[in-house]
């Protein structure tokens, strides 16, 4: 959704069609190895998520691509806060409701996913761990697949970001439990956060970027960098964002670089803590 709102900018900046090609599925991989054939000639952009280039890294050392060496930062574009929402056949309406609710039955709650070693996912462990319940999760290919089986019923919860989430909490299709921020967040704001609910300090998000290929000249990122950052500057396309339950996040090169280093120091204790394997 946000690749396609940047890219009908970028057309009227550059002068000629940005098109977006989605390949979903298989952690990220297919995706990251079809860009990473492309030339490095500032005419394939990468929009990659949190897993992509920073929890992949974290869980495996068998990916074949390197986020550091065969990709270039230009500028994250959006940070997605997560939300954990259910079917409304779901008895528990609270946090604490889930939490006793998990810690009752034999086997683990049911969570659907968008895909292993998501935010969404590493959020998700993160949270049974510092509940001390257990979940039991279902990965899809894509948020599409996993709401799909979130509205039929088939799941029960799902943890999702709140851009993708909301238009199915607005219509009534789906309930909202909690967000993973901080704070609450103005699209919805009587929903409480997990922190509040009794676990201070808890805080998960998803973002994504663009990047380039390794060996792109210099002034081509700077060049992509810069125009993706005034586009993040226009106020519709801001306001767009905003309504879809995300934040626009332009930065430098340079600062995307350092962005990027933190997260995955992030996740990786994420990992640590919550005991996540690449083979959860």
């Amino acid at each position: 959704m946000f690749a396609r709102m940047l890219a009908q900018r970028l057309t009227v900046t550059w002068g000629q069609p940005v098109y977006v090609e989605n390949r979903a599925g298989g952690i990220g991989v297919p995706a990251m190895m079809a860009a990473k054939a492309a030339a490095p000639d500032g005419y394939t952009l990468v929009m990659a998520t949190t897993s992509l280039l920073c929890i992949n890294p974290t869980l495996r050392t068998d990916l074949p691509y390197n986020p550091v060496k065969d990709f270039v930062p230009a500028s994250n574009v959006v940070i997605t806060p997560l939300i954990l929402v259910a079917h409304p056949s779901f008895a528990p309406r609270s946090i604490a409701g889930l939490v006793a609710a998990a810690k009752k039955g034999a086997e683990g709650l049911l969570v659907a996913t968008p895909g292993q070693a998501t935010a969404q996912h590493m959020t998700s462990e993160l949270f049974a761990a510092r509940a001390g319940i257990k979940l039991e999760y279902v990965h899809y290919k894509g948020s599409g697949p996993a709401m799909i089986d979130l509205i039929g019923g088939h799941v029960p919860l799902m943890v999702d970001s709140v851009a993708s989430a909301l238009p199915q909490i607005k219509s009534g299709k789906i309930r909202a439990i909690a967000v993973t921020t901080l704070q609450r967040i103005p699209q919805l704001p009587d929903v409480p956060t997990i922190a509040e609910a009794g676990y201070p300090g808890f805080e998960g998000a998803g973002w994504a970027g663009i990047v380039l290929l390794a060996g792109t000249p210099r002034e081509i990122v700077d060049r992509v960098s810069a125009d993706i950052q005034r586009a993040l500057e226009d106020p519709q396309l801001r306001a767009d964002i905003i309504a879809r339950g995300s934040i626009p996040d332009p930065r430098t090169p340079q600062s995307y670089a350092e962005f990027i280093r933190a997260e995955t120091a992030k996740w990786a204790q994420v990992a640590k803590e919550a005991h996540i394997r690449a083979e959860d």
